[in-house]
């Protein structure tokens, strides 16, 4: 009986430890739940009025020390333009006592380095010994804000012009602090005015803006934003939830004309906004200023991104550094741009409605899983089981359809996500698309089974031609379309797509070495086919 007592006794002693064992973390972990909303909004107003652009974390992602009282920190808030960090007890003095990035300076001529101590990226090593730093289990050794150069706490005062700073590997991209002092200065705001200036930051200077759209891809906007604030001025990284492109881009009006690349972090949606307030700014007169625009995709799809070289997506799989550098070297190509016109039947007193085209235009099958009509056609199983289309004309001649269930019109050579539509598979000999030619490439799909055997490359879409305008008369009741993606429910109606203008785009060949050192012959081969690729002379190219 007294086994029996002491095996129960023993059986509650573990239930008990076992349940403290998994409660405590999960109380711990309730309590610091509902502690998180409390400072963040304690912190919310010193974020909003302070010197500095905070930002709260709860996890350092690796040993972290506070600027103000050296003490190591695990949770606590860090700004993303200068890098100084702080705990929560020593947040206010360091917005209050440490100065950030000056956007404008009034210091003419020489720039002078911001030194910033402690809390150095792990692969850094000192300009003068060019050992690794920052390596100590404390706040030691200095990092320049702008120039990004590190040294040791005893180097720092054997180091060659100490006091100066030329912004180093990207002084070529970063408006300094003094230009835009400069600038204020200037009693008559005339382009040639900005071009003089200019040569206050060295030769070959072509100012990169960063628009990042926070709402694309996985958290990657708010990361990129940090990133680049940290490598550039902060006055030239935009984050398009706050600030729209119409405005962002004002400040290529007083940069010097034909310099500038902006560089839009986002999906193909986003592309296509900052290309509608480039047209506006060509509306307001300010076509001088007009930037060259490359892409860095976030999240899925980025057909447009991919035509134009940049990949189908960034996921941080190369440093911002790397990408800085790609833009550098990119080439340009002008892209032609659509005016799509609907006009819906037995409406003709209403407006128009009216769209600009860069990718694709589609009806039917494949712009009906873009609006997500599934349910609507389990509904109705005879949506597309007649022809919905009454005449299709190229460049004004009819032409004879199939029985078809969806139109696409290409403007890019990538649809889908990826998929290369008009080249097909097969040794059909069928010309390359072109994004400059003028020329559309319009293809018919008999159904959503088709779309699925062109995606997979186990079938082509009926290729119906190349041409410079496009009319469609649509007969159904109702229908889906879509326009780089935006889809929307249309009844019948006549479509008119005419080319509309032509964007200066940044194109980067994948082909290309970023060894520094490999010589022209390598880069050469690279150009020639790109060429063929694209098309025949007249394709424009060259750096800007």
């Amino acid at each position: 009986m007294e086994y029996i007592t002491e095996d129960i006794r023993e059986d509650w002693t573990l239930l008990l430890w076992t349940t403290v064992a998994v409660l405590v973390p999960v109380l711990i972990t309730l309590w610091c739940s509902f502690q998180r909303p409390k400072r963040k909004v304690m912190l919310q107003g010193l974020f909003r009025k302070g010197k500095h652009g905070w930002h709260y974390t709860d996890l350092f992602n690796k040993p972290t020390y506070c600027c103000m009282c050296s003490q190591p920190i695990l949770q606590g808030a860090f700004c993303d333009c200068c890098g100084i960090c702080a705990d929560e007890e020593c947040i206010q003095r360091a917005d209050r006592n440490l100065p950030c990035k000056e956007i404008m300076t009034q210091k003419d001529g020489e720039f002078c380095h911001r030194w910033v101590r402690g809390n150095l990226p792990l692969t850094s090593h000192c300009s003068v010994c060019k050992q690794q730093c920052g390596t100590q289990p404390k706040l030691c050794d200095y990092r320049c804000i702008w120039c990004q150069s590190t040294v040791h706490d005893d180097c720092l005062s054997s180091l060659k012009d100490r006091d100066l700073c030329d912004l180093g590997e990207f002084r070529s991209v970063i408006i300094p602090p003094n230009y835009l002092f400069q600038v204020n200065k200037l009693c008559c705001r005339h382009p040639d005015e900005y071009s003089k200036l200019a040569a206050l930051c060295g030769s070959g200077w072509t100012p990169v803006l960063v628009l990042a759209n926070t709402r694309s891809g996985n958290n990657m906007g708010d990361v990129l934003l940090g990133e680049f604030r940290t490598l550039l001025n902060p006055v030239q990284v935009f984050d398009l939830s706050e600030l729209p492109p119409s405005k962002a881009l004002q400040l290529c009006t007083i940069l010097p004309p034909g310099s500038v690349r902006v560089l839009v972090c986002g999906g193909d949606g986003t592309v296509g906004w900052v290309l509608d307030a480039i047209d506006t700014m060509k509306l307001k007169g300010q076509d001088r200023f007009i930037p060259y625009v490359t892409i860095l995709p976030l999240g899925t799809g980025n057909d447009l991104s991919n035509s134009l070289g940049w990949g189908p997506g960034y996921a941080g799989e190369i440093p911002v550094e790397q990408v800085l550098r790609n833009v550098l070297e990119a080439e340009v190509v002008k892209m032609d741009r659509w005016k799509v016109q609907v006009v819906s039947k037995g409406h003709y007193f209403l407006k128009s409605k009216v769209l600009s085209m860069n990718n694709y235009f589609s009806v039917g099958p494949d712009a009906l899983m873009a609006l997500n009509f599934h349910a609507h056609r389990e509904k109705t199983p005879s949506f597309f089981s007649s022809r919905i289309l009454n005449k299709l004309e190229l460049d004004g001649e009819l032409v004879t359809l199939p029985s078809l269930e969806g139109i696409i019109v290409c403007n890019i050579g990538y649809w889908g996500g990826g998929c290369r539509l008009w080249e097909g598979m097969g040794d059909e000999p069928y010309p390359p698309t072109r994004v400059d030619d003028g020329l559309l490439e319009v293809m018919g799909v008999y159904g959503s089974f088709h779309c699925a055997q062109i995606q997979v490359k186990l079938a082509n879409p009926v290729r119906l031609g190349q041409a410079h305008t496009v009319r469609l008369v649509l007969k159904s009741s109702q229908m889906p379309m879509q326009v780089d993606g935006e889809p929307w429910a249309q009844g019948p109606c006549t479509i008119t797509i005419t080319h509309k203008t032509q964007a200066p785009m940044l194109y980067h060949s994948t082909e290309q070495t970023d060894d520094d050192d490999s010589s022209l012959s390598d880069t050469e081969e690279p150009l020639n086919n790109l060429t063929e690729q694209q098309g025949p002379s007249k394709r424009v190219s060259g750096k800007p």
